[in-house]
């Protein structure tokens, strides 16, 4: 499931592999087509930053936004080799003389004018990036609580408008390495314990992009609570009624 450091480490393969190149650009699906990507054909891969759950590389005054959403994916290749996936769905194929860069679903895949990043309605609403250098928890903090204080701790840290990157994996883990019952409103949550799940959140995802995913303590779990032995839960939580796990006894 993408969330921010699957996207940064995808980041930091496509640089590996493409940046500063001239790209040969193919769209073998028809969503792909419906892009308009095929028009960065033949040109440079300037750099490539990322927001959050967003992948933006840029080509000159144009950009190309990615989002994988749930099961979307970046897969990279040696130029020749066998892929994993059908050719026909993939969205879109950067390629240079020795790889292949390969965009399988997701909801966003589009091409911009840079002049209009700024003033784009899905990137401009984003809040900050949780894997940003010059990321300030104690200024996230502040926003989370000009936002609905009634809202659950869970569905306040998945809100990408109040700080980005953080999704349903994290969430859960987050909460669990703090202690703290992703149930509680807002409200019930001091500044303090609110700064500690985010750096915790910010720790866990940064050790992925260096380290990759480490097995979960609580996300998905089956079985008595790794740290306390107590009852691990799971259930739908928030409008979008994601799943989350926790440990009801050492988490409250």
């Amino acid at each position: 499931m993408p969330e921010g450091d699957t996207i940064l480490r995808a980041r930091n393969r496509l640089a590996e592999a493409l940046l500063g190149q001239t790209i040969a650009v193919a769209a073998p699906s028809p969503r792909g087509r419906s892009t308009g990507v095929e028009r960065l054909d033949g040109m440079v891969l300037d750099r490539i930053e990322t927001h959050g759950k967003n992948l933006m590389l840029f080509f000159g005054d144009r950009v190309l936004h990615s989002h994988l959403g749930m099961s979307g994916s970046w897969q990279i290749y040696q130029h020749g080799a066998r892929w994993r996936r059908a050719r026909s769905s993939a969205w879109a194929v950067l390629g240079t003389e020795q790889h292949e860069a390969v965009e399988f679903g997701g909801p966003t895949l589009r091409v911009l004018p840079v002049t209009r990043l700024g003033l784009d309605p899905q990137l401009s609403r984003l809040g900050p990036d949780i894997l940003g250098p010059g990321f300030d928890a104690d200024a996230v903090v502040s926003t989370l609580r000009r936002a609905d204080q009634q809202r659950t701790l869970g569905e306040t840290v998945l809100d990408q408008r109040l700080v980005a990157g953080i999704g349903n994996i994290f969430k859960c883990e987050a909460c669990f390495a703090t202690r703290l019952s992703p149930w509680r409103t807002a409200a019930q949550v001091t500044d303090e314990e609110l700064r500690a799940v985010l750096i915790a959140a910010r720790g866990q995802m940064l050790d992925a992009v260096l380290r990759g995913r480490p097995a979960f303590a609580v996300y998905n779990h089956r079985g008595p609570c790794t740290r306390c032995g107590g009852q691990v839960s799971s259930r739908g939580q928030g409008d979008a009624n994601r799943t989350t796990w926790w440990c009801e006894h050492c988490q409250s």
